[in-house]
């Protein structure tokens, strides 16, 4: 089957983040308590498992992009579907992408084009009654046929509008979304409380919370005022240190290694000249937000932060990219040698530009072999089967890397990697044709 794909660039939004019941419960049973009667763990889970809980785990993306890569072919198309959801739906995303499906129905005839229609039909009631109001950014998949399958995934954050169709999902853009925003924490500190939040796919899926009590209350009526500031100040030192120690425990247990603080600038300040320095190293930014300031809104400030220094973070692989290209160590660069180095488990990091548009390639569905010829070749020079298909180049790596659990860099505006092909790797080890 011939895959056939159209593409409109995604615009970015806000990410409005709703505060639930069992969040304001929790919250309000541990008012006026600097130690929660709970376990900060129990508490966390509760919030984390809980009907409390919103935005996808990092792991959960995991197994969806396993769950696609692994998906059996069959006889009937699979559409994939990718739309940026603006929060006030009136139809017009509906239209566009029915413009799209009109296209593409002229190459379909038959039972393909039945099938393709029953899938669509599928992702098209999804759309039309399954969307939260929170959500940015959604990933639909379905095929009809003797086989059905539908998986569909809502996001916080916004994802480009793109429909294509082959005998496999498309799920380059589940893996940019993993790369680009996967997991921080963020430390809100202001004079009336501290919130340590998990931001997870630019949604928070961990919240923990201690209000401080109030104090001023009792000025004039139990203590003098010099009594409540050296009574504050004392309080003011234990909190915070008991902030940071939760926090230190937080990040460890989770495996977290980036951090951003966020609040009032004179107690930010003096979180991160507290912070051990192991917390230092993983520092990110620190980002001013009034007392008024929504947790949603402050999120929203961190991402930006944090996409900022992924992003860096992708021009450093780069770098190590062209530092081992140049000594002849463990690398390799361009389609061709990245495509060999993956399809021979060589690879240990795949760097691909988001600019990288590559040429045809061609892939046997009978033993999943790949390759970029110059023209369609006759035959699979790996199992000798006339079972070839058209594919996407850069589809194809990205499997390949995603089957092997490979780090995945994807990098923005990298005029040096699009000198290099567009794409390269890091390699695990040499073979001797390497040497």
């Amino acid at each position: 089957m011939n895959r056939i794909g159209l593409a409109v660039p995604g615009a970015r939004s806000s990410w409005p983040v709703q505060r639930t019941k069992k969040q304001v419960d929790i919250e309000n049973q541990r008012r006026n308590s600097l130690v929660p009667e709970r376990s900060v763990m129990q508490a966390l889970q509760e919030v984390t498992t809980g009907p409390g809980a919103h935005g996808m785990e990092l792991a959960q993306l995991r197994i969806h992009i396993r769950t696609l890569i692994t998906l059996e072919e069959t006889e009937a198309p699979i559409v994939s579907c990718y739309v940026h959801h603006a929060v006030e739906w009136d139809g017009s995303k509906a239209s566009l992408l029915d413009g799209r499906v009109r296209t593409m129905r002229k190459v379909f005839a038959g039972q393909e084009r039945d099938d393709f229609d029953a899938a669509f039909g599928v992702v098209q009631r999804y759309l039309a009654t399954e969307l939260r109001p929170t959500t940015q950014g959604v990933a639909a998949f379905a095929r009809a046929g003797s086989r059905p399958f539908f998986l569909g995934l809502q996001f916080q954050v916004p994802l480009p509008d793109e429909l294509s169709v082959s005998t496999t999902p498309d799920i380059y853009h589940l893996v940019e979304l993993k790369d680009t925003y996967h997991r921080y924490v963020v430390m809100i500190s202001t004079e009336e409380r501290v919130r340590i939040l998990e931001v997870t796919l630019g949604s928070i899926t961990r919240e923990l919370w201690a209000e401080r009590p109030e104090l001023r209350e009792r000025v004039g009526r139990e203590w003098t005022r010099e009594h409540y500031q050296n009574h504050r100040r004392d309080r003011d030192e234990r909190f915070l240190k008991e902030k940071i120690e939760l926090l230190e425990r937080l990040m460890a247990a989770g495996g977290h290694t980036h951090l951003i603080l966020a609040g009032s600038p004179r107690l930010t300040a003096r979180v991160r000249n507290r912070l051990p320095r192991h917390l230092q190293a993983k520092l990110v930014d620190v980002v001013p937000a009034s007392e008024r300031a929504h947790v949603a809104d402050v999120v929203t400030a961190t991402l930006s932060s944090f996409i900022d220094r992924e992003q860096q973070e992708s021009l450093d692989t780069v770098a190590e990219l062209v530092s081992s290209l140049r000594r002849g160590r463990l690398a390799a660069a361009g389609a061709a040698a990245t495509l060999e180095a993956l399809r021979r488990s060589q690879a240990d990091v795949l760097v691909i530009s988001c600019e990288f548009e590559p040429g045809p390639a061609w892939r046997c569905s009978h033993c999943g072999w790949a390759g970029a010829p110059s023209s369609q070749p006759e035959h699979c020079p790996e199992c000798n089967s006339s079972e070839l298909q058209s594919a996407n180049l850069k589809e194809v790596m990205v499997k390949l890397a995603e089957r092997q659990s490979l780090e995945v860099e994807i990098v923005r505006n990298s005029d040096v990697l699009m000198e290099l092909g567009g794409v390269g790797c890091l390699l695990r080890y040499a073979t001797r044709s390497d040497d």
